[in-house]
């Protein structure tokens, strides 16, 4: 491996702008000046819009000092942000984990377009570029070099997990109905099998659990079949048998704002909740005959405390049709090496306004459908989230990682909702949480990572690359919205309830939360795009 040299830069401008614009929209360091020319930060001179999506701050030039570039180092420690010292200190270390992580993974870019019919396996590694706000998007602390080589998508590796069978006494199994969990995993009979991150196994586990694997209680079996680590680094999909269920491990590192490990009572939910999600998708003609949603169950999770956890979850290949072809949401605004959106070749044949259209048709509201006529809100962001497509016409949407990814209130559910486990009163992250009396919580849950981000950034490249306005790309969703009213009355009874439509949209601050322990939610009321 060769040191990255020429993209630490492009790298380096990118985290500094992320950095710089979520601080200014959360409010978080004192700024002099509306963006104009003349505006400051403390020492730091920089010039700034806000766009129609949300408000959300975008550079317009430089930020620099007395004239001269700055480094993401620089204005973290030096502008007046409001933070607590030892958490500046982290996301100080994130930051500088991310422009390192980053280009190493730009270094391995593979040069040419990006082929949109490569298949999504392919994509998750030639689309891996990281959340689009977040300025720690690469973070993955607790990583070295040669585990960033060995073990994140952007470098296709191949993992093989170390397995492990424990006595049934020191697990907590629960399977989706019908589910015989030895056709699921390895192990003998009389014993459950635990595959483990060969990472996770090197650095934690074996220390952990040095007792039980004394006494026989866990055992190591061998080593696993072959893996390709997806985006979120710690789910694996198979490679030699595509259509077999994807698995999910925990990983003792940090990435964006999240610890990556698998807390057991996320685990225990993760079939309960997706069994019935997929139930209320089959009941509903709108969702499961009109817009044909496919929900990747997660079929299987298995705990051992402390620190070992996996959640099998169903393989995408099975639900494609033939012409089908499909693209992890994240790949929507994804760009060659030289430049160029993978989505160039449909938008010049179909135009932007018709593929937006289709897009919000096939992928936003299904989601909004559930949200409003059955109460359920899911964590939409780009990473839950693939395209189907047949030509680079939407077609449907594929939804997975659904175990801590799910917010309802029981009381507005259209049905009786599962049994499920509460996070524990010591857990130690306040966002996690599936259940709220609060209303507008259900609905920013879905709103803040389905728009803010998710579809703000393909607003913002449709803008910037193709010249069609951010306002119309939100007043064409707007419309799909108000068109499903239109014709569904059950819908259009509840839009009062979950009002998607609402002046204001609450949004989880994400750069503030990296800068104050975690023992609060912190968001705020921004202005809500589909409201114009």
């Amino acid at each position: 491996m060769t040191f990255p040299v020429s993209e630490v830069g492009p790298v380096r401008e990118r985290v500094l702008a992320q950095l710089v614009e979520s601080l200014v929209l959360e409010d978080a360091v004192d700024v002099v000046g509306d963006g104009s020319p003349g505006t400051r930060a403390g020492p730091f001179a920089l010039t700034f819009e806000r766009t129609p999506s949300f408000g959300r701050v975008r550079l317009t030039g430089p930020v620099t000092r007395s004239g001269a570039p700055v480094t993401p180092h620089e204005f973290l420690t030096e502008a007046p942000v409001r933070a607590d010292p030892a958490c500046r200190a982290r996301l100080a270390h994130e930051l500088a984990s991310t422009v390192l992580g980053d280009a190493l993974a730009r270094q391995a870019r593979p040069d040419g377009p990006l082929d949109p019919d490569a298949g999504h396996d392919v994509l998750e590694a030639l689309t891996a570029d990281g959340h689009r706000y977040h300025p720690a998007y690469k973070s993955r602390t607790g990583f070295g070099v040669g585990d960033l080589l060995a073990y994140t998508p952007e470098f296709a590796p191949t993992v093989h997990p170390v397995l492990l069978d424990a006595d049934p006494s020191l697990t907590s199994v629960v399977a989706s109905a019908g589910l015989d969990p030895a056709t699921v995993w390895t192990a003998p009979a009389g014993r459950v099998g635990i595959p483990v991150h060969p990472w996770q196994w090197d650095h934690h586990v074996a220390v952990h659990h040095v007792d039980a694997l004394a006494s026989g209680a866990l055992r190591v079996v061998g080593t696993g079949d072959a893996y390709r680590p997806q985006a979120s680094i710690r789910t694996l999909a198979r490679l030699d048998v595509p259509t077999a269920p994807s698995v999910k491990l925990p990983l003792a590192i940090t990435n964006t704002s999240t610890s990556r490990g698998l807390a057991p009572h996320t685990v225990r939910n993760a079939a309960p909740i997706s069994d019935w999600l997929a139930g209320i998708v089959a009941s509903d003609p709108v969702l499961a005959e009109k817009a044909r949603v496919i929900v990747l169950r997660e079929i299987l999770g298995v705990t051992v405390e402390p620190g070992l956890g996996a959640i099998w979850r169903e393989s995408l290949h099975g639900s494609l049709h033939p012409a089908e072809r499909a693209v992890p949401f994240p790949g929507l605004v994804s760009r060659s090496a030289d430049g160029v959106p993978l989505i160039d070749p449909w938008i010049r044949a179909q135009g932007a306004r018709a593929w937006t259209e289709r897009l919000a048709t096939a992928a936003v509201l299904p989601l909004v459908h559930l949200l409003v006529v059955h109460g359920v809100a899911l964590e939409a962001h780009a990473q839950n989230m693939v395209l189907v497509h047949a030509g680079g016409l939407p077609q449907r949407v594929a939804l997975k990682d659904f175990h801590d990814g799910v917010r309802f209130s029981r009381d507005l559910l259209a049905a009786p909702g599962p049994a499920l486990e509460a996070p524990p009163a010591d857990h130690p992250n306040a966002n996690s949480f599936l259940e709220t009396t609060d209303v507008e919580q259900v609905t920013g849950f879905l709103l803040d990572c389905l728009c803010f981000v998710n579809l703000a950034e393909i607003a913002r490249l449709l803008s910037t690359d193709y010249g069609f306005a951010e306002e119309e790309f939100w007043a064409v969703v707007a419309r799909v919205i108000r068109g499903h009213a239109d014709r569904v009355p059950g819908f259009a009874a509840r839009l009062g309830v979950f009002d998607v439509f609402a002046p204001t949209l609450t949004v989880e601050k994400l750069t503030t939360r990296r800068l104050w322990p975690d023992t609060e939610l912190r968001v705020h009321a921004l202005p809500n795009p589909l409201r114009a």
